[in-house]
């Protein structure tokens, strides 16, 4: 009993660096929301250009420059990232999965650069937020997500916003009507990366590095992130609450991983326990709609 008391104290004790951290990776989860659920391109590039946030907020910090502002320009180098992606698909027509590795293995070198060396430490610099007061994490990283939930909100509403979406449902309609679907391509992938970045520079400024492989696996957070949020608030329709969903689920992933861990989990079993985690949200909703599916058979053939 007092091993069981012993280990919900120290989970209890890691909640609020679980939550910062939940929040910080949903930031990156709405980035592959656009991509992935709004536009239906499986972009790949996410995991390199999360890196180049971190790396570009990182240098920035340690030459003066302020946190806040290198959030700012971590955000242009991923929305850079983004446009380099989208070039490389509708111009050069090359699929979407190849484009966003070929984006990805380019950044990596770009990354080492960025930083000079694999890994950059900001230890003693000061950043907008940090592992010592998760407090102020969480309510600057609430504020944050918050706020960026409304300007997507807002923006796709707008007529460019709504042009994003007809290109991801329908790209052949949408060009029947005379959306310029590979610039609505881009332009989402700009935006997308731009957010992946931004919570890569949070990141580094959160746990006090950047590193060259700290987007490696990003990609499933990102999507765990999303179906878990859709398996929890997947009856709703209204967009805000889908955005909003894809922020809990990060959270969400993040509260079982830590719970698994504070289990006893070896840290280099985290990718596989990633994996099952995604595989199990992926399958639910199959799983229900065959369930309902059948129950319908079953009803018209006891009317029959």
């Amino acid at each position: 009993m007092e091993a069981v008391s012993l280990f919900f104290t120290s989970f209890g004790k890691s909640l609020p660096g679980t939550f910062a951290q939940g929040l910080i990776w949903g930031i990156m989860a709405l980035g592959l929301y656009l991509s992935f659920k709004i536009l239906d391109f499986a972009d790949l590039t996410v995991d390199s250009s999360l890196a180049t946030g971190g790396g570009v907020s990182a240098i920035l910090i340690t030459n003066g420059v302020n946190p806040a502002l290198s959030l700012l320009c971590a955000f242009g180098a991923g929305m850079l990232a983004g446009a380099v992606t989208g070039l490389l698909n509708t111009k050069l027509r090359i699929p979407p999965i190849l484009a966003g590795i070929l984006t990805q293995l380019g950044l990596y070198s770009i990354n080492l650069h960025i930083m000079g060396r694999p890994n950059l430490s900001l230890l003693g610099k000061a950043g907008v937020l940090s592992m010592s007061n998760n407090t102020q994490a969480i309510i600057l990283s609430v504020i944050v997500c918050v706020a960026l939930i409304l300007i997507m909100y807002w923006f796709f509403g707008t007529e460019i916003g709504n042009a994003i979406r007809a290109t991801g449902n329908n790209e052949k309609m949408a060009r029947a009507v005379s959306i310029n679907t590979d610039a609505m391509k881009v332009l989402c992938l700009v935006l997308s990366n731009g957010l992946v970045a931004l919570s890569g520079g949070f990141l580094a400024q959160y746990q006090g590095y950047a590193d060259v492989n700290m987007g490696r696996g990003a990609i499933v957070i990102g999507l765990a992130s999303i179906i878990v949020g859709e398996v929890l608030l997947g009856r709703f329709t209204n967009f805000i609450v889908r955005l909003t969903s894809t922020i809990i689920g990060a959270i969400v992933y993040y509260v079982i991983i830590a719970f698994v861990i504070q289990l006893g989990l070896p840290s280099e079993d985290l990718k596989l326990l990633s994996a099952i985690v995604v595989a199990i949200a992926l399958a639910v909703p199959a799983l229900k709609k065959k369930k309902v599916k059948a129950q319908l058979i079953k009803a018209v053939a006891g009317e029959e």
